[in-house]
């Protein structure tokens, strides 16, 4: 029985479940003079606003252990010279699926966004950057609040016929209220997790690390959080296609994230220390799978195996 590492996310069929996350792989064309990009599953782009941002003053990123906070601010070139200066590029592959990650500050921002890359050639799919506070809001992320997530994924959905992929924040007391509410409001997959809110301090100056005090913190101290809640919204919505990231580093943790729920995977962090690092995750995921003579990645999907004794207790216990 050969493994083939082909899989099915909503309407969006992957060479293989490894996709790069947005924000730490530019735009693909960097990488790929590194290696051949094409083998990816997916290419998340950097997020896209529809005018060019210059994002936080520096400093602005904080390496902590196991891990890194970032305040970049959503630094991009807009959405004019991304379709002229980036498309083409993602537009050549013929591999990967190519997702755009799109933000904005106001809902009509993000339904713009999607009407106008609708005719854009070489777009699969539009993922929807929750966090980003909503100035009509009085500066709540959109990601926070069910109703404001809905809203953004219904009117989104009005426009375009792509693949919509909500990103979840990880800083809610609930995360599968955020998720419940995406997926009704038809959001075809859901990624997650998105950075958690973090603080660095430097005790020799007495100030924060980061010019904006806080920042996202990602890397491997965050991969026990990101499966805990990638378990959770797949026990609450056992159908609904699920991108899990947060810590990946190797095949081993994106197994463990498939076991947890999640269909696909993205890498982040790792992108930064080890560039090579998704055609790795990719080799030793067909290598797992081989040996333990599995047909595909979905036969992982879901599959933790929770003393039946626990089954029915809460998703959430402490101490």
């Amino acid at each position: 029985m050969a493994t083939q590492l082909k899989v099915q996310l909503g309407p969006l069929k992957l060479q293989n479940p490894v996709l790069v996350a947005s924000g730490t792989f530019g735009y693909g064309e960097e990488y790929n003079r590194l290696y051949d990009v094409s083998r990816l599953g997916g290419i998340v782009t950097k997020s896209i606003s529809l005018k060019p941002r210059s994002g936080n003053p520096v400093p602005r990123i904080y390496e902590t252990p196991s891990g890194m906070i970032n305040a970049i601010g959503l630094q991009n070139v807009g959405l004019e010279a991304f379709i002229q200066k980036k498309m083409p590029f993602l537009r050549s592959l013929k591999g990967p699926r190519i997702i755009v990650n799109i933000v904005g500050d106001r809902i009509s921002e993000y339904v713009e966004l999607a009407a106008r890359l609708e005719d854009v050639k070489g777009i699969d799919g539009l993922e929807l950057n929750l966090s980003c506070p909503n100035c009509e809001r009085g500066g709540i992320e959109f990601g926070v609040n069910p109703k404001l997530t809905a809203e953004v994924i219904r009117k989104v959905r009005r426009r375009t016929r792509r693949a919509i992929i909500a990103k979840l924040s990880p800083n809610v007391t609930d995360v599968t209220l955020i998720a419940r509410a995406a997926a009704e409001a038809g959001a075809d997959a859901l990624s997650l997790i998105n950075t958690l809110l973090a603080l660095a301090v430097d005790a020799s100056t007495w100030r924060p690390r980061i010019a904006t005090v806080t920042g996202g913190l990602s890397g491997p101290a965050v991969k026990p959080v990101a499966l805990r809640m990638v378990w959770q919204v797949r026990r609450a919505l056992p159908k609904t296609p699920i991108i899990g990231l947060g810590g990946i580093m190797t095949a081993r943790d994106a197994v463990e994230f498939l076991l947890c729920g999640a269909n696909a995977v993205q890498l982040g962090t790792v992108n930064y220390v080890n560039p090579k690092a998704p055609l790795e995750v990719i080799a030793g995921l067909k290598s797992y799978l081989a040996e333990r003579k599995l047909k595909s990645p979905s036969a992982l999907v879901g599959k933790l195996q929770v003393p039946e004794r626990l089954r029915g207790l809460p998703q959430v216990v402490t101490g």
